[in-house]
Protein backbone atom coordinates (compact mmCIF):
# COMPACT_ATOMS: atom_id res chain seq x y z
CA UNK A 1 0.00 0.00 0.00
CA UNK A 2 0.97 3.74 -0.84
CA UNK A 3 1.40 5.23 2.48
CA UNK A 4 2.70 8.69 1.58
CA UNK A 5 4.06 10.65 -0.73
CA UNK A 6 6.55 13.93 -1.69
CA UNK A 7 8.41 15.22 -3.78
CA UNK A 8 11.06 17.63 -3.93
CA UNK A 9 14.11 19.37 -6.54
CA UNK A 10 17.07 17.31 -7.00
CA UNK A 11 19.26 19.97 -7.17
CA UNK A 12 18.45 21.35 -3.38
CA UNK A 13 16.25 19.38 -2.03
CA UNK A 14 13.49 21.82 -1.73
CA UNK A 15 10.05 20.54 -1.13
CA UNK A 16 7.87 21.01 -3.86
CA UNK A 17 4.38 18.90 -3.26
CA UNK A 18 3.37 16.16 -0.92
CA UNK A 19 0.26 14.47 0.36
CA UNK A 20 -1.69 15.25 3.22
CA UNK A 21 -1.42 12.67 5.29
CA UNK A 22 -3.49 12.06 8.17
CA UNK A 23 -2.49 12.46 11.87
CA UNK A 24 -2.14 8.60 12.48
CA UNK A 25 0.05 8.06 9.41
CA UNK A 26 1.78 11.40 10.40
CA UNK A 27 3.11 9.79 13.72
CA UNK A 28 3.41 6.01 11.98
CA UNK A 29 5.92 7.48 9.35
CA UNK A 30 7.63 10.40 11.45
CA UNK A 31 10.99 8.20 11.09
CA UNK A 32 10.81 7.67 7.95
CA UNK A 33 9.82 10.69 7.07
CA UNK A 34 12.83 11.88 8.56
CA UNK A 35 14.68 9.43 6.67
CA UNK A 36 13.28 10.37 3.05
CA UNK A 37 15.01 14.00 3.78
CA UNK A 38 18.26 12.72 4.25
CA UNK A 39 18.07 11.04 1.06
CA UNK A 40 17.01 13.98 -0.50
CA UNK A 41 19.98 15.05 0.38
CA UNK A 42 22.68 12.76 -1.40
CA UNK A 43 20.21 12.67 -4.15
CA UNK A 44 21.98 14.74 -6.82
CA UNK A 45 20.39 15.38 -10.21
CA UNK A 46 22.72 12.92 -11.48
CA UNK A 47 21.90 9.86 -9.41
CA UNK A 48 20.99 6.60 -10.17
CA UNK A 49 17.44 7.67 -11.41
CA UNK A 50 14.92 4.80 -9.71
CA UNK A 51 16.01 3.17 -6.75
CA UNK A 52 14.62 1.05 -3.68
CA UNK A 53 15.70 1.83 0.03
CA UNK A 54 14.19 -0.82 2.69
CA UNK A 55 13.70 0.06 6.02
CA UNK A 56 11.64 -1.84 8.42
CA UNK A 57 8.54 -2.34 7.37
CA UNK A 58 8.21 0.65 4.67
CA UNK A 59 10.52 0.84 1.34
CA UNK A 60 11.13 4.04 -0.24
CA UNK A 61 10.63 4.17 -3.57
CA UNK A 62 12.19 7.27 -5.66
CA UNK A 63 12.22 7.79 -9.35
CA UNK A 64 14.07 11.18 -10.45
CA UNK A 65 13.50 12.77 -13.58
CA UNK A 66 14.56 16.24 -14.78
CA UNK A 67 16.00 17.50 -11.53
CA UNK A 68 12.69 16.25 -9.56
CA UNK A 69 12.47 13.36 -6.95
CA UNK A 70 9.24 11.72 -6.88
CA UNK A 71 9.38 9.25 -3.53
CA UNK A 72 6.53 7.55 -2.18
CA UNK A 73 6.69 5.35 1.12
CA UNK A 74 5.35 1.54 1.01
CA UNK A 75 4.45 -1.28 2.36
CA UNK A 76 7.68 -3.61 2.30
CA UNK A 77 4.99 -5.74 0.76
CA UNK A 78 3.88 -3.57 -2.10
CA UNK A 79 5.21 -4.18 -5.52
CA UNK A 80 7.61 -2.17 -6.86
CA UNK A 81 6.25 -2.39 -10.53
CA UNK A 82 3.48 -1.00 -8.51
CA UNK A 83 5.50 1.37 -7.10
CA UNK A 84 7.28 2.91 -9.42
CA UNK A 85 4.17 2.59 -12.12
CA UNK A 86 2.49 4.95 -9.41
CA UNK A 87 5.70 7.09 -9.45
CA UNK A 88 6.14 7.80 -12.96
CA UNK A 89 2.20 8.34 -13.29
CA UNK A 90 2.98 11.44 -10.98
CA UNK A 91 6.04 12.51 -13.18
CA UNK A 92 3.95 12.82 -16.40
CA UNK A 93 1.27 14.51 -14.76
CA UNK A 94 3.59 17.30 -12.52
CA UNK A 95 6.03 17.76 -15.52
CA UNK A 96 2.90 18.33 -17.87
CA UNK A 97 1.54 21.15 -15.22
CA UNK A 98 4.30 22.65 -13.84
CA UNK A 99 7.57 21.54 -15.61
CA UNK A 100 9.05 24.74 -16.88
CA UNK A 101 8.33 26.07 -13.29
CA UNK A 102 10.09 24.08 -11.02
CA UNK A 103 13.59 25.69 -11.75
CA UNK A 104 12.79 29.50 -11.04
CA UNK A 105 10.45 28.64 -7.49
CA UNK A 106 11.92 29.68 -4.24
CA UNK A 107 9.39 28.82 -1.23
CA UNK A 108 8.46 24.69 -0.25
CA UNK A 109 5.73 23.80 -1.38
CA UNK A 110 4.94 26.17 -4.38
CA UNK A 111 2.55 23.64 -5.92
CA UNK A 112 0.61 22.11 -3.04
CA UNK A 113 -2.36 21.94 -5.31
CA UNK A 114 -0.54 18.84 -6.69
CA UNK A 115 -2.13 16.96 -3.65
CA UNK A 116 -4.93 16.59 -5.17
CA UNK A 117 -3.37 14.35 -7.98
CA UNK A 118 -1.51 12.41 -5.99
CA UNK A 119 -4.57 11.53 -3.75
CA UNK A 120 -6.65 10.61 -6.75
CA UNK A 121 -3.78 8.40 -7.80
CA UNK A 122 -2.76 6.75 -4.79
CA UNK A 123 -6.26 5.66 -4.08
CA UNK A 124 -5.92 3.79 -7.74
CA UNK A 125 -2.58 2.12 -6.44
CA UNK A 126 -3.71 1.49 -2.42
CA UNK A 127 -5.39 -1.77 -2.89
CA UNK A 128 -4.13 -4.07 -5.13
CA UNK A 129 -5.92 -7.18 -4.14
CA UNK A 130 -9.58 -4.90 -4.30
CA UNK A 131 -8.34 -3.87 -8.35
CA UNK A 132 -7.11 -7.26 -9.14
CA UNK A 133 -11.06 -8.63 -8.22
CA UNK A 134 -11.90 -6.35 -11.23
CA UNK A 135 -10.85 -7.03 -14.59
CA UNK A 136 -12.07 -4.04 -15.97
CA UNK A 137 -10.41 -2.02 -13.49
CA UNK A 138 -7.79 0.76 -14.47
CA UNK A 139 -5.17 -0.85 -12.09
CA UNK A 140 -5.57 -4.16 -13.95
CA UNK A 141 -4.83 -2.38 -17.54
CA UNK A 142 -1.46 -0.33 -15.77
CA UNK A 143 -0.21 -3.76 -14.60
CA UNK A 144 -0.44 -5.36 -17.79
CA UNK A 145 1.98 -2.30 -19.26
CA UNK A 146 4.40 -2.34 -16.19
CA UNK A 147 8.16 -1.99 -16.82
CA UNK A 148 10.75 -4.45 -15.65
CA UNK A 149 11.93 -3.17 -12.77
CA UNK A 150 14.56 -6.06 -11.78
CA UNK A 151 17.95 -3.86 -12.71
CA UNK A 152 16.09 -1.11 -10.33
CA UNK A 153 19.11 -0.45 -7.51
CA UNK A 154 17.98 -1.36 -4.40
CA UNK A 155 19.18 -0.37 -0.77
CA UNK A 156 19.12 -0.76 2.75
CA UNK A 157 18.28 2.71 4.69
CA UNK A 158 21.74 1.38 7.76
CA UNK A 159 23.47 1.10 4.67
CA UNK A 160 22.89 4.29 3.14
CA UNK A 161 22.69 6.55 6.10
CA UNK A 162 25.14 5.12 8.45
CA UNK A 163 27.85 4.56 5.73
CA UNK A 164 27.32 7.12 4.04
CA UNK A 165 26.91 5.61 0.47
CA UNK A 166 26.26 8.03 -2.52
CA UNK A 167 23.48 7.55 -4.48
CA UNK A 168 24.89 8.69 -7.98
CA UNK A 169 27.75 5.87 -7.02
CA UNK A 170 26.34 3.69 -9.02
CA UNK A 171 26.04 6.37 -12.09
CA UNK A 172 29.61 7.49 -11.67
CA UNK A 173 30.41 3.91 -12.03
CA UNK A 174 28.04 2.93 -14.73
CA UNK A 175 29.60 6.40 -16.81
CA UNK A 176 33.34 5.01 -15.87
CA UNK A 177 32.83 1.51 -17.19
CA UNK A 178 31.33 2.93 -20.24
CA UNK A 179 34.37 5.38 -20.44
CA UNK A 180 36.88 2.54 -20.32
CA UNK A 181 34.95 0.25 -22.79
CA UNK A 182 34.93 3.01 -25.38
CA UNK A 183 38.44 3.32 -24.46
CA UNK A 184 39.46 -0.08 -24.99
CA UNK A 185 37.49 -0.25 -28.44
CA UNK A 186 39.51 2.48 -29.78
CA UNK A 187 42.53 1.22 -28.38
CA UNK A 188 41.81 -2.34 -30.40
CA UNK A 189 40.80 -0.59 -33.51
CA UNK A 190 44.03 1.05 -33.77
CA UNK A 191 45.96 -2.13 -32.93
CA UNK A 192 44.17 -4.03 -36.39
CA UNK A 193 44.99 -1.02 -38.23
CA UNK A 194 48.05 -1.86 -37.32
CA UNK A 195 48.30 -5.07 -37.77
CA UNK A 196 46.99 -4.83 -41.55
CA UNK A 197 49.17 -2.24 -42.38
CA UNK A 198 52.42 -4.30 -41.02
CA UNK A 199 50.72 -7.56 -42.72
CA UNK A 200 50.02 -5.81 -46.01
CA UNK A 201 52.59 -2.74 -46.71
CA UNK A 202 55.44 -5.11 -48.11
CA UNK A 203 52.73 -6.38 -50.77
CA UNK A 204 51.88 -3.07 -51.37
CA UNK A 205 55.34 -1.99 -52.28
CA UNK A 206 56.09 -4.84 -54.04
CA UNK A 207 53.36 -4.12 -55.83
CA UNK A 208 54.30 -0.83 -56.28
CA UNK A 209 57.85 -1.37 -57.80
CA UNK A 210 56.29 -3.28 -59.97
CA UNK A 211 53.41 -1.13 -61.68
CA UNK A 212 56.54 1.68 -62.12
CA UNK A 213 58.78 -0.95 -63.58
CA UNK A 214 56.43 -1.55 -66.16
CA UNK A 215 55.10 2.38 -66.60
CA UNK A 216 59.10 2.98 -67.42
CA UNK A 217 59.37 -0.09 -69.50
CA UNK A 218 56.42 0.98 -71.68
CA UNK A 219 56.68 4.64 -71.71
Amino acid sequence: MVRSTIIVRASDALPLAASVDDEQTEQTLQEHKQQAKLIFRRITPHSEPKCSIESGRYTLHYFLADNVVYLTIADQSYPRKLAFSYLEELEKEFSSSYGPKVESVRKPYAFVGFDTFMSKTARLYRDTRAASASRGSNLDKLNDELHDVTRIMTKNIEELLQRGDSLDRMSHLSTSLRTESEKYRKAARNVNVQAMIRQYAPVGAVALIFIILLWWRFS
